[in-house]
């Protein structure tokens, strides 16, 4: 697949990427997602802590790019997403980076948070595509657009978004975006249409598919029911993998909201665990409590840029 990098760079102009639909000339200020119109990232390395199924023996080649098109009060990410941290790359870096990560023996390439970048991003995966022998994972919030998910059919051997919420309240009061279930809701069947059914390698490397994550929340054990039963309901059996995720830690500015100011209980995790159980979602992976902890969260040194 060939890209018409004069046409992409145009997107940049009258920003309509994500959800937001904020219209903003990048190239003179910046959008929602808090970026301008140039590549940005604030670590590139071997990442450990995805799935097994991904990080495998020598780990993810993970790059980080910061700015977020979500405003998640509780983000672990905070100093990316919401703060601005990161260093400013050139496409041609950023091919290097890239190749190197394969390199020193990663797994796949882990685009992280990388929506807000998508045109600078084609290109360069244009460009190393011939030379990479590992799978591409495009990992975000879920909180896409399909016609933005569109440009990058064929690019992408690995979708792994989050599905956050269900409830638009919920959605609103803790990432500022009361359309997220609309929005991530249909992102996740374009993905699932694009990969197909979950393959893997011989040595239990996931090769193309749909992993969805859900992190289950203090105190939201019922929207994380009705997300699964909505999985089950709307989407085929055995055409996506479940990580259901109990690793919530209080960050950034999750002091202001009392409610979930505190680590998810066993009990509310095993409740939401049986369900998936019980509804047949049994395909995936689960996570043991004991990974809420802040050494999950990598540092943002720049490493690797």
């Amino acid at each position: 697949m060939t890209t018409d990098l004069s046409t992409l760079q145009v997107l940049y102009q009258d920003c309509t990427l994500c959800p937001r639909m904020c219209h903003a000339d990048r190239r003179a200020r910046p959008g929602v997602c808090g970026c301008g119109a140039f590549l940005t990232a604030a670590r590139a390395a071997l990442h450990l802590w995805e799935e097994p199924c991904l990080s495998g023996q020598g780990g993810s080649g993970a790059v980080f790019f910061s700015g977020c098109t979500l405003k998640c009060c509780y983000c672990q990410n905070y100093p990316i997403s919401q703060e601005g941290l990161g260093k400013v790359l050139t496409q041609e870096r950023l091919e290097e980076i890239l190749l190197g990560l394969q390199e020193q023996g990663a797994q796949n390439i882990d685009l992280i948070t990388a929506t807000q970048f998508l045109p600078s991003l084609l290109p360069v995966l244009d460009r190393i595509r011939p030379h990479l022998h590992i799978p591409i994972v495009w990992n975000c919030s879920g909180y896409e657009r399909t016609e933005t998910l569109r440009m990058l059919d064929g690019y992408i051997d690995i979708y792994l978004p989050d599905l956050k919420y269900f409830s638009p309240d919920t959605a609103k009061k803790y990432s500022g975006a009361p359309d997220y279930f609309s929005f991530a809701s249909e992102a996740v069947k374009e993905m699932i249409r694009q990969t197909g059914i979950p393959v893997f390698a011989s040595n239990g490397g996931l090769q193309k598919g749909t992993l969805i994550r859900h992190m289950v929340l203090p105190g939201q054990k019922e929207d994380s029911v009705r997300i699964l039963e909505w999985m089950a309901d709307s989407l085929p059996k055995g055409s996506f993998l479940l990580s259901l995720l109990s690793q919530y830690t209080p960050f950034f500015r999750a002091k202001d909201y009392p409610e979930i100011n505190r680590r998810v209980t066993s009990y509310e995790y095993k409740k939401v665990l049986d369900k998936a159980l019980a509804l047949g979602l049994n395909e995936g992976f689960m996570q043991e409590r004991s990974s809420a902890k802040e050494e999950y969260t990598p540092p943002f040194d720049l490493e690797g840029l």
